[in-house]
């Protein structure tokens, strides 16, 4: 019996389950860094230094990317839903039909996408950083 082929996770599911990671990732490297602040006085010591140097580093860099990247998937599906109608347009006769639930279901992929894009650096360096800290010890 041949292997079954592997099922496309949902774009809804795989921004939600990067959502949730988030929300959970996010508190625990705050709360890390924080403690950490707080811990270490008026004089910083230098992985002290390192570590909140790398904090707004990071943080810049993961929007950065972010915003780039869903400017990029925005154009992606401007061309995409635009091509979309022109067929639906040209061929009246297919099975591509420029309906108003046709529409919104384009319209409604395009946004997931976009809101998927934007999250994957953000949530990436969240993640990270949240086991990265879970192994170092405050002091």
């Amino acid at each position: 019996m041949p292997a079954s082929p592997r099922r496309k996770t949902p774009k809804s599911h795989t921004l939600a389950t990067k959502t949730a990671e988030l929300a959970m990732a996010a508190p625990q490297v705050v709360a890390h860094r924080m403690a950490r602040m707080a811990l270490s006085g008026p004089v910083l010591n230098q992985r002290d230094r390192d570590e909140f140097k790398r904090m707004s580093s990071e943080k810049t860099a993961a929007f950065q990317e972010s915003w780039q990247a869903m400017w990029q998937q925005s154009c992606r599906a401007q061309w995409d839903i635009g091509a979309w109608v022109m067929r639906a347009m040209a061929s009246p006769a297919t099975r591509q039909r420029a309906t108003p639930s046709a529409m919104a279901a384009q319209i409604h992929g395009a946004a997931l996408g976009v809101m998927s894009k934007g999250l994957a650096p953000v949530h990436r360096k969240a993640v990270a950083n949240a086991k990265r800290l879970s192994r170092t010890k405050l002091r």
